[in-house]
């Protein structure tokens, strides 16, 4: 079960206050109820994380998603763990489903950029939709705003990326099964990875073959990852 935090002590800022039961009265989504208001995952929804780089692919070819977020860190961005991320909101119990999907994808070890929050974890609380500006929540570390934001009055599980029967696209939502997310995200991992690679490479390598998908990236991999052909 999820680790609920106790209240603070001191009442939150009225600010804090509104997000929190904007989330728990309009959504129905549980929070820490602390300062930052965090949003607590494996109940409602897990989290599929990715590089910002990434997802903005993935999002670009899957048009039809759950909610998802854009997740900055509070440090300086110089080093990997600090870069922007994007979290896809995906059904409860897909964070446990994630190893088994990348085994059977053929990805492994090539995915490493691509986590989830589950049981037991929490995500920023981003604040309201504000028109199309981004608006940030509250954090100490990381802040959070909304790219495609929850819908009130709808429930969280009938519209998020799953398995089983009845998943895949056209259904309630239109969100793609997890399946075809994940392979999406870990292809989509592995070029920005991959681009990153080259574009830190000198200037006498510029001219080498392209890595996403080259031959020495398929020898890397060690097979075809069966997500290409999805």
């Amino acid at each position: 079960m999820a680790r609920v935090l106790p209240r603070p002590r001191s009442p939150l800022a009225p600010a804090l206050v509104a997000v929190r039961r904007w989330y728990e009265e309009e959504l129905g989504w549980p929070t820490t109820g602390t300062e930052p208001v965090e949003l607590l995952t494996g109940l409602r929804f897990d989290a599929l994380e990715m590089p910002a780089d990434a997802g903005s692919a993935v999002l670009r070819r899957l048009p039809r998603t759950g909610p998802v977020a854009l997740l900055r860190a509070g440090c300086d961005g110089k080093h990997a763990d600090d870069r922007p991320k994007l979290l896809m909101l995906i059904a409860a119990g897909g964070a446990e489903e994630l190893p088994g999907i990348l085994e059977w994808l053929e990805w492994g070890a090539l995915a490493a950029d691509l986590t989830t929050r589950g049981t037991g974890d929490r995500m920023p609380a981003p604040a309201f939709s504000a028109g199309t500006a981004l608006s940030y929540g509250f954090g100490s570390r990381e802040a959070a705003a909304w790219v495609r934001p929850p819908r009130t009055g709808r429930e969280a599980g009938n519209s998020l990326p799953t398995t089983g029967f009845g998943a895949g696209f056209g259904d309630v939502g239109g969100a793609p099964d997890l399946v075809r997310l994940v392979s999406a995200a870990a292809t989509e991992c592995h070029r920005a990875r991959l681009s990153r690679a080259r574009n830190s490479q000198s200037d006498r390598a510029r001219g080498d073959q392209p890595l996403a998908f080259s031959n020495a990236s398929r020898m890397s991999a060690g097979t075809r990852p069966r997500s290409l052909t999805l």
